[in-house]
């Protein structure tokens, strides 16, 4: 790990009580006590009451631009930063808030490779919504999400894409802030969350960053106003730090796609590689796909961008992609050629409709609950064969009795305490709602 040497000009050390009540008081950092605040951090001289006191000051008087800038940077260069310019093609990386039964990034990674774009994939905790993507391709046999630098480096250069959990060697500052955040409530802080994201995916080798800020019950943003916000905050200060950035706000009120759960969900991420699937994910992958080669270069306006995108899913370029990254990292790619080799539920039974009417409401954080009690194991990981399928989308019409999903499971006692999520999921109503928007707001 590089450490950081503040410098030699005249720099009077603060206390850290004295930082802490300046911002509480709504004063603004300078530089070089933002740079003190996170070598004291990773030097372990600032107490952990101290560093929670600070989260919480900058919860609630928030950073400037200008701060979070210098503090996104100063918490990238407390670790590795990854050289990746002897790559001469364009890297972008994908940003996700998380959410319930989303696939797009395990499609765009593969998907940017086909079209000529380096994505420097490391997923991070703040990416998931409980299922994470690398829980999902862990349904693969074989696949191994664990790679060291060197080795990021190299199948960057040879495939062009990967799917690694985060280096600790990354952005460790970020890492040691984010766990006090979760035990502080302050995960929402809208600077903190834009210097992790920023300082994390810079360190990676990312030159720019597409970003899609999930709202609603399925995501940990509930308020698509703070949504909007988010994404306008990491763009502006992606911007600051020169890296293009631009950022969708999209509906997490329900689902994407027709599943949720690990194995049901790579089948689902195939097929629309194979330019195929569920519609509201089609379109997700197409516009997040659009946007990563229009920032990269690779198409200029917004018709060849959608060209570009579409046809590397229909020639069969991005599936390609998606089973060299899996076979490099140790993965079985049978299962890909023919996803009826994933394993299946011992028991499909379908949760029906309680009376007639039409899906008013989803709240998909419920599903995911309850996918998650069916499918956990004791040691962490997801029975890949467990999960829902088949989801009813809000606005469908259904009669009483009708599947509203269908259920995969192993186990009667698991299924038991899963049904309670899964009911209390869906509500349902006499006249038709209006479909939710997906794509709410593009800020750039």
């Amino acid at each position: 790990m590089r450490k950081k040497i503040i410098s030699s000009r005249k720099f009077i050390k603060p206390s850290f009580s004295y930082l802490v009540e300046k911002k509480r008081d709504g004063g603004e950092f300078s530089d070089e006590e933002i740079r003190f605040i996170v070598d004291s951090i990773l030097d372990e001289e600032m107490p952990k009451f101290q560093q929670a006191a600070f989260a919480m000051a900058v919860f609630f008087q928030g950073m400037s631009a200008q701060e979070t800038a210098v503090f996104a940077e100063e918490m990238m260069l407390s670790g590795e930063v990854i050289d990746l310019t002897k790559i001469t093609r364009p890297k972008i990386d994908k940003y996700s808030t998380g959410g319930v039964g989303d696939k797009t990034t395990l499609v765009l990674a593969p998907l940017a490779a086909a079209c000529g774009v380096v994505m420097p994939t490391m997923n991070g905790v703040d990416e998931e919504y409980i299922i994470s993507n690398l829980d999902k391709l862990s349904s693969i046999p074989g696949f191994n999400p664990v790679l060291d630098l060197k080795g990021f480096h190299s199948q960057l250069k040879k495939v062009g894409c990967t799917f690694i959990q985060q280096d600790p060697e990354i952005a460790p500052v970020d890492s040691i802030l984010y766990q006090m955040r979760t035990e502080t409530g302050t995960i929402p802080s809208l600077p903190l969350i834009t210097g992790s994201v920023l300082s994390r995916k810079l360190a990676e080798g990312a030159e720019g960053l597409v970003i899609d800020v999930k709202w609603g019950n399925g995501s940990f943003i509930k308020d698509v106003e703070q949504a909007k916000q988010l994404a306008r905050s990491i763009t502006r200060v992606g911007r600051s730090m020169k890296r293009r950035c631009v950022a969708l706000v999209t509906d997490m009120n329900q689902p994407l796609g027709d599943t949720v759960g690990t194995g049901l969900e790579i089948k689902e991420a195939i097929q629309l590689l194979k330019g195929e699937g569920p519609e509201d994910l089609q379109e997700l992958v197409l516009k997040l796909g659009m946007e990563i080669v229009r920032l990269a270069g690779v198409a200029g306006s917004t018709l060849s961008a959608k060209q570009t995108v579409q046809r590397h899913l229909k020639d069969g370029s991005a599936l390609q992609k998606f089973k060299d990254m899996i076979a490099a990292q140790g993965g079985d790619i049978s299962v890909i050629d023919d996803p009826e080799k994933f394993p299946t539920a011992k028991h499909v039974r379908k949760l029906p409709a309680p009376k007639r009417g039409y899906v008013h409401t989803i709240n998909a954080g419920l599903i995911a609950e309850g996918v998650a009690k069916l499918a956990k194991k004791k040691n962490g990981s997801y029975d890949p064969a467990v999960g829902v399928s088949e989801i009813k989308k809000v606005g469908t019409q259904v009669k009483q009795g009708e599947p509203l999903m269908m259920i995969h499971y192993n186990d009667e006692a698991k299924m038991e305490e899963a049904l309670e999520y899964l009911k209390t999921a869906y509500r349902l109503a006499p006249k038709r709602p209006n479909p939710p928007e997906l794509i709410v707001e593009r800020v750039a």
